[in-house]
């Protein structure tokens, strides 16, 4: 058990990590810049713990709602990114334009629902398939 959350909270942690990285540091830089919303000094820590902690959460998660779900791994691990992305986009993205300070709130939106979108279809799969390849190899291991 200890093996299929461990890898399923890598499978989230570290595609986020790096796609957070590109997606607001490198490639859509200067249109973060433009809606005046990050501070120059970011903390890259803060953000990486912020990552691990929901990583443990959504392998939880996944483990008690989709885990044991009819289907293959991949259409559970869909159908769990399109929950997830719900549940992140609402405390992600609606929160953050609800209550911070920035240049153009639809043009945020805009750019975080691509992140959120583009996260979730990456990660679903990736957890879905670490309980999937854990299951399989305890199974075996039984017989």
């Amino acid at each position: 058990m200890m093996l299929r959350y461990g890898l399923a909270i890598l499978a989230y942690l570290i595609p986020s990590f790096i796609l957070g990285f590109i997606w607001h540091l490198a490639l859509f830089a200067q249109y973060y810049a433009d809606l005046h919303i990050y501070r120059s000094d970011i903390v890259i820590p803060l953000g990486l713990l912020s990552m691990l902690i929901q990583s443990v959460l959504f392998a939880w998660l996944y483990d008690k709602t989709f885990a044991n779900r009819q289907g293959t791994w991949l259409t559970r691990g869909l159908a769990f990114g399109a929950l997830a992305a719900i549940l992140s986009w609402s405390f992600s993205t609606l929160a953050v334009a609800a209550k911070n300070l920035m240049s153009s709130v639809p043009d945020y939106l805009l750019i975080e629902t691509a992140f959120t979108l583009v996260q979730w279809v990456i990660v679903g799969p990736l957890i879905a398939a670490a309980f999937a390849w854990t299951t399989s190899k305890s199974r075996s291991a039984a017989l």
